[in-house]
């Protein structure tokens, strides 16, 4: 499974990153492969000052060995190795009428003394973070993550997004990262899904990435900005770093596991304001924004 498995993201990688430098038009990711001297290593990709792409990252692992000190305690045992490999990739347009996006699938295995598998499982999920909000846009992108779970069973979105709604969750602000869309950990065999199942899940939400995003970018990249509008992107971009340092397990888990720290940090935007007490008039488009953040919605 995980040979399996890695293959497939080798491949999404391609795909996704070939498909946004056309959206693109004029920047290209730069590759940079790695190792980890525990064992394994990755592949990052990282597009800048694009005509669409302010910055963003397309970037896979596969790491292996010991397992840390952090996980031994997760998983509270003494001793074990473990095997990890995913795709993470985050977007950060320019135009602040473009929503950043973020979007992770992993597959893990921990294995006893023997070499043995004594547990497995697939997680990840796939979120949006709107500067302005555009009803359509967050309707076409929940719809698209609801089509790969109905797929598959029809409680799967229901409770994935309820999942990412309270995952991605500033709770020192008290308000969401986004409008969110699907999250799931932890998904393992057992009586109802085989790991092939899992793994059939988690590939049909990854293939239908581009379909949820894509779209929007091509509807929203021409749209005119204001220097004020610019400037309330950047302040929300602070709050998305914020929750990215402070709260995000992927963030943690790569810090606490020596894991590459330019591949980690690549989800942070290029350029952010944190202004005191920044306030936005009432009943603006910035306000509406805040409120839906407040209160998260059901858009499909």
């Amino acid at each position: 499974m995980k040979n399996k498995f890695y293959t497939y993201i080798e491949n999404l990688q391609d795909t996704i990153t070939s498909t946004l430098e056309k959206v693109d038009g004029k920047a290209i990711f730069e590759e940079d492969l790695w190792k980890r001297k525990e064992g394994g290593g990755g592949r990052t990709r990282v597009i800048e000052n694009g005509a669409i792409f302010e910055k963003g990252g397309v970037n896979i692992s596969a790491v292996h060995g010991e397992l840390p000190e952090a996980l031994r305690k997760q998983f509270k045992v003494k001793e074990g190795n473990f095997f990890a490999c995913g795709l993470s990739l985050v977007l950060h347009p320019t135009n602040p009428f473009v929503p950043t996006v973020h979007a992770n699938w992993r597959y893990f295995e921990m294995y006893d003394a023997d070499g043995n598998i004594v547990t497995q499982w697939f997680g990840g999920g796939q979120d949006l973070t709107p500067y302005y909000l555009f009803d359509e846009d967050a309707t076409h992108f929940h719809s698209v993550c609801k089509s790969a779970c109905d797929k598959h069973n029809p409680a799967f979105y229901p409770k994935f997004k309820k999942t990412c709604d309270e995952y991605f969750w500033n709770s020192h602000r008290d308000e969401a990262r986004g409008i969110g869309g699907l999250f799931f950990d932890y998904l393992k065999e057992n009586d109802e899904f085989s790991i092939q199942d899992r793994y059939n899940f988690v590939t049909e939400v990854g293939n239908s990435f581009l379909e949820s995003y894509v779209p929007i970018v091509e509807k929203r990249k021409k749209l005119e900005f204001s220097k004020e509008q610019k400037d309330w992107q950047e302040v929300r971009r602070g709050r998305y770093v914020e929750f990215n340092l402070v709260h995000d397990r992927g963030t943690l888990f790569g810090l606490k596991t020596n894991g590459r720290i330019e591949s980690i940090l690549m989800s942070l935007p290029p350029i952010v304001q944190w202004k005191y007490n920044h306030q936005p008039k009432e009943n603006s488009e910035e306000a509406r924004l805040l409120k839906v953040l407040k209160e998260p919605k059901n858009w499909v």
